[in-house]
């Protein structure tokens, strides 16, 4: 294979290990606080008030989305992003915020000197980018989120956000190439950010057998993204040397070997299949 592509993929790795524990524990949390609630007909300014997790309709995120892209009022700004964010966590707002040509209008705020409405922009795009084709829009954004990651303070609240955009954006290969002239920068980050950008040994808990099935395939499938990640040169992933306390010492450790022994055993069919395909790498 391709020394680009093999490029990509370790950049791709090393992204998954500083935000994975992240994307994978928001399944763990469960429903909102109040379920979800649809709000009555109000004035845009009045979307950004109150409750954040309330699901806006098609007409009041084309509204929100105006304010947005039309107000200089950084407080303003930044409740709207906080309010787009929150709804663009749902598959149908996704696709809904595409196509009001509200990718661009959250995309070009990642430029402003607030830190804190940067941040919201980040957290925005990051809940949109689960959606694949939003990804084909947010594309053009990801080398600029490399170089943020890199100009932000250490650990910061913008840095973090990046590093979550990141990992949404190459959970797959599509754009993993974007990212190969940063993995000198994103290892040594790995291995001097603190806690919130390292993986804690509780990401195992991610392959425990009673763990729901949704959750499961996600952590497998990450599994499987990292094993072809660290595919270079036809050498097994496994052989490679890594620091302790990484995301990859935990993967290729004895404790996660036996997860995986006992994940083939899975009554679930797509659980029980990915874990077998997994389980050859030890």
């Amino acid at each position: 294979m391709g020394g680009a592509r093999d490029v990509g993929w370790v950049a791709a790795g090393l992204v998954l290990g500083a935000g994975a524990c992240y994307c994978i524990y928001r399944l763990t949390r469960g429903p909102r606080r109040g379920g979800r609630r649809l709000r009555p007909s109000r004035s845009a300014e009045d979307l950004t008030e109150g409750s954040y997790d309330a699901i806006l309709s098609a007409e009041q995120l084309e509204k929100l989305l105006y304010l947005l892209e039309s107000t200089d009022d950084p407080i303003i700004t930044e409740k709207a992003l906080v309010t787009l964010g929150n709804n663009a966590a749902f598959s149908t707002n996704q696709a809904i915020i595409r196509e009001l040509g509200g990718i661009p209008i959250v995309g070009s705020k990642i430029n402003s000197l607030n830190q804190s409405i940067k941040e919201k922009a980040l957290n925005a795009l990051n809940n949109l980018s689960v959606n694949v084709e939003n990804q084909t829009k947010i594309k053009i954004y990801v080398r600029q989120v490399c170089e943020d990651v890199f100009a932000d303070p250490l650990n910061s609240a913008v840095q973090l956000a990046a590093l979550r955009l990141l990992t949404n954006m190459t959970v797959t290969n599509d754009y993993q190439h974007l990212l190969s002239n940063y993995i000198t920068g994103l290892l040594h980050l790995l291995l001097i950010g603190n806690g919130s950008t390292k993986v804690d040994s509780s990401f195992l808990s991610l392959y425990d057998g009673q763990m729901a099935n949704e959750i499961l395939l996600r952590a497998l499938t990450l599994f499987q993204n990292i094993n072809n990640c660290l595919r270079v040169e036809g050498r097994l992933a496994n052989q490679l040397p890594f620091a302790k306390g990484s995301l990859f010492f935990l993967l290729y450790g004895e404790e996660c070997a036996q997860k995986m022994k006992a994940l083939a055993c899975h009554p679930d069919v797509d659980v029980k299949e990915k874990a077998l395909a997994i389980k050859p790498k030890f």
